[in-house]
């Protein structure tokens, strides 16, 4: 969901500076909801929101999951910090893994109401955790989060995304984010090395003194492996602060997969290496609350996950969120700031290719539980992976910030390359 200032007086901007954090995997649950489809099946016309808010109240989950550290924490304990716990309902399964995708032992109390790791963490490690309860009634709830446990005081070390040995999409770029603020930006940037086997020339750029990211003029060649060097061992990033890491991590480049949002004909087109596999009705952001135009790069895919307008600044007078969505089914991020691609069971079918009624995100046709693979949603997560481009043309808003997200493509090469401090 988009943080928007709305015209209203009720809309807010979207703050970019928890940018930095999110490629880290310390990320911000955020939202977006579109019009409700009790009452309205086969008809256009939007509903109050109001309407919208009752009718997704009475859907969602009573379960209200609550997990330790808060999303985004640094210098998290190794020992006690990491918890889950639950009211109103019962943990019926708990993942956490490390950022390259080691999976933590630990266990579910037998009163079903919390749960912890079985034994100590590492240090100056990228945690993400996703849990799962159930109701009385057995309607599921979701929450995501994701930290950081402490660190030396005396060093410094970079997380990176993408994932050793993964595939990604042709936009994904390798993005480090510093746990401390650099200050010797060219002693770092020089003990770092990103190559392509196709032989694009590859340049840093520095958003601030914690976030490098990498990328070619162009997207990644489709097929070929790019290679990321960390030697940044004795390394004087700041002040008596030196780097740890010494490193060599791969990934894939898969194949060229692009979709394109067109706000203004509610569809979209997704080629894979220039031709056209589908097109896909959709709904964008309202004229009040518009999506973001630009090239955006998906970052996270999360099958269900919760969607809570308080956390990106949509509150009612008593500042609870104006809607709190817990299973949205088929999202996949696409900026910082709360923009995503979800799958949508609580507008009428009739709303998708013909009215734009989002809070910024862009909606396609699901069904609760994001169990039906033959719905619009479902099509395009399972034919998506991390790294492949979204871009959105014809919208009322702006062009996303480059920093919002992996999203650096909307910076010309010029402009990137003067990022550099090498």
């Amino acid at each position: 969901m988009e943080k928007r200032v709305m015209t209203d007086g009720k809309r807010r901007r979207r703050s970019l500076a928890a940018a930095a954090a999110v490629l880290s995997g310390v990320l911000v649950l955020s939202a977006c909801s579109d019009e409700d489809k009790a009452g309205t099946s086969g008809s256009a016309t939007p509903q109050s929101q109001a309407q919208v808010d009752e009718a997704a109240a009475q859907k969602t989950s009573k379960a209200k999951i609550t997990i330790s550290p808060k999303n985004g924490a640094q210098n998290a304990s190794i020992n006690n910090d990491a918890k889950v716990a639950v009211t109103d309902g019962k943990l019926t399964e708990v993942v956490m893994t490390s950022a390259e995708g080691e999976a933590v032992k630990g266990e579910i109390a037998a009163d079903g109401l919390s749960w912890k790791p079985s034994g100590q963490l590492d240090r100056a490690t990228v945690y993400k955790i996703a849990a799962t309860a159930t109701d009385a009634e057995g309607l599921e709830a979701h929450e995501n989060s994701s930290f950081t446990t402490v660190s030396k005081a005396n060093s410094f070390i970079g997380n990176f995304t993408p994932e050793d040995g993964s595939t990604v999409g042709v936009g994904m770029p390798v993005s480090i984010n510093f746990n401390k603020a650099i200050t010797d930006k060219k002693a770092v940037q020089s003990g770092i090395t990103v190559t392509s086997s196709a032989g694009q020339e590859v340049v840093g750029h520095w958003f601030d003194g914690t976030r490098l990211d990498f990328r070619p003029d162009d997207y990644w060649t489709e097929g070929s492996t790019v290679t990321l060097k960390l030697d940044l061992d004795g390394v004087e990033g700041a002040d008596g602060v030196f780097g740890v890491q010494q490193k060599t991590v791969t990934f894939k480049i898969g194949r060229n997969q692009v979709s394109t949002v067109d706000v203004a004909t509610k569809t979209m087109t997704v080629t894979q290496d220039g031709k056209t596999i589908k097109t896909i009705p959709i709904s964008a952001g309202s004229p009040e609350n518009p999506t973001y135009n630009g090239q955006m790069v998906i970052s996270e895919k999360f099958k269900e996950t919760r969607m809570n307008g308080a956390t990106v600044g949509f509150t009612d007078d008593d500042g609870k969120g104006e809607y709190d969505i817990k299973d949205v089914p088929h999202a996949m991020r696409l900026s910082t700031s709360g923009t995503f691609i979800h799958g949508n069971y609580w507008g009428p079918d009739s709303i998708f290719g013909s009215a734009n009624t989002s809070h910024g995100c862009v909606g396609l046709n699901d069904v609760k539980g994001a169990g039906d693979p033959n719905q619009q949603a479902a099509w395009l997560y399972d034919h998506s992976i991390v790294g492949d481009v979204v871009i959105v043309k014809n919208s009322k808003d702006k062009t996303i910030a480059p920093s919002n997200g992996l999203n650096g493509w909307n910076m010309s090469w010029a402009d990137w390359k003067a990022g550099s401090a090498v």
